[in-house]
């Protein structure tokens, strides 16, 4: 497994610069976001020279680009807002594929107009889930033409919240394109550290063999999100069932501030 970090993770708008500091706090890949190129997270366009600038930083600091950053609420409520999203996804997917990297992240969305990431309680009726797979089956069309995978990460607040929804979906499209990003804390809110390892566990064994990056974030037991290492997910055993999956790609960081990447590198990577 490759170490990495969200690249947001460090301030800047100078990919040479952000890069570095991925480089400098212990990690060798990261999850890259465009704002970190001075853009949009979701632009509209992506110019040749800022393709150009991301090139070259990932060349002079040694740091590869596991992932881009491709997020926007593909169950909103509004069609016309789906459509700008999926519009703005296209350039995502297009700078992904002229930069080599291998992986578009997603969010399967929310039916919260004011947030792709809040719970809302028609998330989970059919509806939803028939607008989401509609705006799936656009977004790997384009993925399929630039020969990049996409990735789905499940979340409790989002349409896809388990591993289960997410090898339903991948049935569903029928696409070796479509790909699950894991991320443990984000697979149950409030547990024990006891029903945390049970849960993780048994997801790991669903997704095995779609599983494309993996993220290292924490929780603590009363929900509340936490800097890998410091809550109850059992990270010894996540990594462990990982390597025993047959999953060899990026485990990618975030959650933390710039401070704490160091630390977190140095956790992880006795891990690895």
């Amino acid at each position: 497994m490759r170490l990495g970090i969200f690249a947001k993770t460090f301030p800047g708008s100078e990919p040479a610069a952000v890069l570095m500091a991925v480089r400098q706090a212990g990690y060798e890949t990261t999850q890259f976001n465009l704002a970190c190129a001075g853009l949009p997270a979701m632009p509209d366009a992506v110019p040749a020279d800022a393709i150009a600038a991301i090139r070259a930083a990932a060349r002079s600091t040694g740091v590869s680009l596991a992932a881009l950053s491709g997020t926007y609420n593909m169950a909103h409520p509004d069609k016309a807002v789906r459509d700008d999203g999926l519009g703005r996804l296209e350039a995502v997917v297009e700078t992904a594929a002229a930069l080599g990297i291998p992986l578009v992240t997603l969010c399967t969305g929310s039916r919260n107009a004011a947030d792709q990431w809040a719970y809302h309680p028609d998330n989970a009726t059919p509806a939803a889930w028939s607008d989401m797979a509609a705006e799936m089956e656009k977004a790997l069309a384009l993925a399929e033409a630039a020969g990049v995978d996409l990735g789905i990460e499940p979340e409790q607040a989002n349409i896809v919240t388990s591993a289960k929804d997410a090898t339903r979906l991948i049935a569903e499209m029928g696409s070796r394109h479509l790909k699950i990003v894991f991320d443990p804390a984000n697979l149950f809110e409030h547990a024990t550290p006891g029903e945390a390892r049970a849960i993780v566990a048994a997801a790991i064994d669903e997704a095995a063999g779609h599983i494309a990056m993996a993220h290292a974030k924490d929780r603590h037991g009363d929900g509340r999100f936490a800097t890998a290492g410091q809550g109850i997910v059992d990270f010894p055993d996540f990594v462990a069932r990982l390597k025993a999956a047959g999953f060899g790609g990026a485990l990618v960081t975030h959650g933390l501030s710039a401070d704490e990447a160091p630390g977190v590198a140095a956790f992880l990577r006795r891990l690895l």
